[in-house]
């Protein structure tokens, strides 16, 4: 087990990837804490599949689009583990409407959850490293559509490419704090937020027409690339995306 000892913060992580990723790193070792928006139902079950394995786990209820609470994540994960190693940011929202129709409150809500929240929940996370003088890990969940334009979801782009030129920039100012920072770009995974598609085959097979290995990706193969930043595997590497799609990027075309 690659991170016995090492404490992890989830955003985000009661389901899909979040979960996938916070089940991957307690089986390799870590204790977790599971942040989660308002329902605690999806934590609770997680929560016992981690006690299961071994591991301390506790859930903080915040809502990470606010500056505040995503900052309380980070101070909470540290007052009821003893401390904090790897921050993964993990919680994000989507809005489908055309440019023209894009209302402020649609923006902004998208934009808090992507990319603030990540941006003070990162620097609660240095400022707790600085600190305590010891490194850390920050791994950001960002997508495809940091480089890929996604019609109709110009704000999740936005935010998704503020999240690339974020992860670059703090990989150089945190380095000389032992801290690596690094994005995960997956394509299209097989979650909830997805549903729409996996149901509609009109949909789901043109775009596995522009996947070269032909199916959509499982929260697992995002949540192994997380675990192994997490570790002492991926101590050299910082300041890049790895993309998680089957080939998608490179090969996408509009039908």
């Amino acid at each position: 087990m690659r991170l016995n000892g090492k404490i992890a913060l989830v955003t985000g992580g009661g389901r899909g990837i979040g979960e996938a990723i916070a089940l991957r790193l307690a089986e390799e070792g870590a204790d977790l804490a599971i942040d989660y928006l308002s329902d605690p139902t999806d934590v609770k079950e997680i929560c016992g599949k981690i006690e299961q394995l071994g591991r301390r786990v506790v859930g903080v209820k915040a809502d990470v689009g606010v500056v505040g609470a995503a900052e309380g994540a980070v101070k909470e994960t540290v007052a009821k583990l003893g401390g904090l190693d790897i921050l993964v940011n993990n919680a994000g929202i989507e809005k489908n409407a055309a440019f023209v129709d894009v209302t402020e409150q649609d923006y902004r809500s998208v934009i808090d959850v992507n990319l603030t929240g990540p941006f003070f929940s990162s620097q609660a996370f240095a400022r707790h490293c600085r600190d305590t003088r010891q490194g850390g890990r920050i791994i950001n969940i960002s997508s495809v559509h940091e480089e890929l334009p996604f019609p109709h979801f110009t704000p999740y782009c936005v935010s998704k490419g503020g999240m690339k030129m974020l992860m670059r920039n703090l990989a150089i100012e945190l380095a000389p704090l032992g801290i690596t920072v690094n994005n995960i770009a997956p394509g299209a995974i097989e979650t909830a937020i997805n549903s729409k598609l996996l149901h509609s085959p009109s949909l789901l097979k043109p775009l596995l027409g522009n996947i070269p290995l032909g199916r959509l990706g499982q929260p697992t193969d995002v949540a192994s690339v997380a675990a192994f930043l997490a570790s002492s595997d991926a101590d050299y590497i910082t300041g890049t995306t790895i993309v998680v799609d089957g080939g998608l990027l490179w090969n996408y075309s509009e039908q």
